[in-house]
């Protein structure tokens, strides 16, 4: 993986992360903070969980420190998680420009919580909360279905081709996932 690469991975979370939240977005304040399932329970727990994580990742790799894990009660309504991800989109987008191709095989040193400290290469380990996010947007998404509400694709072959010089949508006359599942048999 070339920072570049790292690079494209996150812009694709990040388009992912704006699309659920223009669906979240619709979310009575009730139904965003409900229990439903999941690891976290609720949509607000689950997305300031990854929030919290991204954030803390790029603290460990040497971005902007995050303090204390996020707590869900400090993110009572949709747009206060909305800002905060702004900040953090924003401090992760500025630290993924200065990382050159051979800064990703640099060893970080780290913990989780109280653990014993750990090292890994820092392109593996931004690797890593990439895909947690994408793990917990997925939960989201189901969340979202358990709510009444649907969530669209977030596949990033549809980011790819949204990206395209041309315009072309690979989805053209194709039908979306979406749209395949909504129809009847």
């Amino acid at each position: 993986m070339t920072a570049k690469d790292l690079e494209d991975l996150y812009d694709y979370g990040y388009w992912a992360n704006r699309k659920l939240f223009d669906v979240i977005a619709q979310l009575t304040p009730g139904q965003f903070t409900r229990a439903v399932a999941g690891s976290y329970g609720s949509i607000r727990n689950t997305m300031v969980h990854v929030l919290s994580s991204e954030a803390g990742w790029l603290d460990r790799c040497g971005g902007p420190k995050r303090g204390p894990r996020f707590n869900p009660d400090d993110f009572p309504t949709v747009e206060s998680v909305m800002q905060t991800w702004s900040k953090v989109e924003g401090h992760m987008r500025d630290f993924l420009t200065t990382l050159k191709d051979d800064d990703l095989a640099r060893n970080v040193e780290f913990a989780i919580e109280h653990s014993a400290k750990q090292s890994m290469p820092l392109g593996e380990l931004m690797q890593h909360a990439a895909n947690h996010g994408v793990h917990h947007r997925g939960q989201v998404a189901l969340l979202l279905r358990v709510l009444g509400h649907v969530p669209g694709d977030v596949d990033i072959f549809l980011y790819f081709a949204e990206r395209r010089p041309s315009g072309k949508s690979l989805t053209r006359g194709v039908a979306t996932n979406e749209e395949a599942l909504s129809k009847p048999a």
